[in-house]
């Protein structure tokens, strides 16, 4: 088939939205399909080559949140030309980096093929993510011209999410959370047509440390001790994501005091870039805990994966996720995972695999960072069953994500 995918990110943009479309196309070329993507036209950087996949790169207002209109707009303009020159099979649109209206999308059905709405999260739901960053102090919200824009205009770009809801010819919401916040706040029947299809991980990038390697052991070791001055008897606390308000890393700043008094060299290594990395540096100094946190502002692949299985924990204090992928990155890698007992994330992670703490609340996730450092076992048996969540039930990795989307395209195709 040849599939088009309309995506608003695209690496070298390794956002989770961008990093989950290429690593579909990737299996999807794998697989013998033909796929064009047409996304946002590149301001610098390379975009990965992959077999079988072809790049159209159109213009877009460089403005927060006006550029999904923009985009979107200019993305049909080449689909129709696209189409004109190569049938399409498949339109499958990437939400909600892409604002189309319903008339647009029938047209699309009607006169091209069928489209499948990969539902990422919804702007209402990063909207309240922010409030409630903002209700928790995170200063950074105020920064934030993104932030502030979705703050400002969720209720209107929502609009275009709704019409992509409704009149696509499936939707497919990327956790069991993001379905209901789309039938609760965009008030759809039960009778929607939408399945639920998780993003998957590379588990052959992220894996635990092999214990019977000597190699493993001593970069291990190395590691711990020259890149981030871990001791001997000192605990490594991973946090990874971008650097904005609504992912929850200045909350997390104020549950670590408290965990240092139990476990004095502790160390806590943040890795993301955005726009908070100098905000985070003084609100550390200012808690006392500068020499207890490091705060990366972004590394390749390879590296942050080993920094997983470096890790005796990952901490992941999101407000408002679709999913989220850092949680199995960590399982992947063998990694015990902290994180919300709120959204989609209680339907990845659980006690056998980590621990999962109350929203806004700074004691509970100092007490279960505490509890989880202070039981070497039970981190061992959740690091065995983290990595077995991933690979013998086999519903997180890319390769099931695409052969789940590949079901879903071959259906559309064989009723329309």
């Amino acid at each position: 088939m040849h599939i088009a995918m309309l995506a608003g990110e695209y690496p070298p943009l390794w956002g989770g939205l961008g990093s989950a479309t290429y690593h579909l196309c990737n299996f999807l070329s794998n697989m013998g399909h033909e796929i064009t993507v047409i996304t946002r036209k590149l301001k610098n950087g390379i975009r990965p080559s992959i077999k079988n996949v072809n790049i159209i790169e159109v213009n877009w207002l460089y403005a927060p949140m006006a550029f999904t209109r923009s985009y979107g707009k200019n993305a049909i303009k080449a689909l129709k030309k696209l189409n004109s020159e190569n049938s399409i099979d498949i339109i499958h649109l990437h939400c909600p980096l892409i604002a189309l209206k319903e008339k647009e999308i029938l047209s699309l059905r009607e006169n091209i093929s069928p489209v499948i709405t990969s539902l990422h999260g919804s702007w209402l739901g990063e909207r309240d993510g922010i409030i409630a960053a903002r209700t928790h102090k995170e200063s950074a919200v105020w920064k934030n011209p993104n932030d502030l824009a979705i703050l400002l205009t969720a209720r209107y770009y929502s609009k275009f999410e709704t019409a992509a809801a409704k009149v696509s010819n499936i939707c497919v919401a990327n956790s069991e959370a993001t379905k209901n916040d789309f039938c609760t706040r965009y008030s759809l029947s039960n009778q929607w047509n939408c399945e639920v299809i998780h993003w998957g991980i590379d588990e052959s990038l992220f894996r635990p440390i092999n214990h019977e390697n000597d190699d493993d052991k001593l970069e291990y070791k190395l590691a711990r001790q020259n890149e981030f001055g871990i001791e001997e008897d000192g605990q490594l606390l991973l946090a990874v994501g971008r650097l904005a308000a609504r992912k929850g890393f200045s909350f997390l700043l104020k549950s670590i005091p408290l965990v240092l008094k139990k476990f004095p060299n502790a160390k806590l290594v943040i890795v993301g870039r955005g726009s908070m990395y100098k905000t985070l540096n003084k609100q550390a100094k200012k808690l006392g805990i500068s020499d207890s946190v490091i705060i990366e502002s972004g590394m390749e692949f390879e590296q942050l994966a080993k920094i997983y299985r470096f890790a005796d924990l990952v901490i992941y204090p999101s407000y408002y996720e679709g999913q989220g992928l850092i949680p199995l990155e960590a399982m992947a890698s063998g990694t015990p995972i902290i994180t919300v007992n709120d959204g989609p994330l209680p339907e990845m992670v659980d006690e056998s695999v980590g621990a999962l703490f109350s929203p806004g609340d700074n004691g509970d996730l100092s007490m279960k960072i505490i509890e989880e450092l202070d039981d070497p076992d039970l981190r061992k048996s959740q690091s065995i069953n983290g990595r077995k969540r991933i690979l013998n039930e086999g519903t997180f990795t890319q390769e099931k994500t695409a052969i789940e989307f590949e079901k879903l395209y071959k259906k559309i195709k064989s009723i329309n």
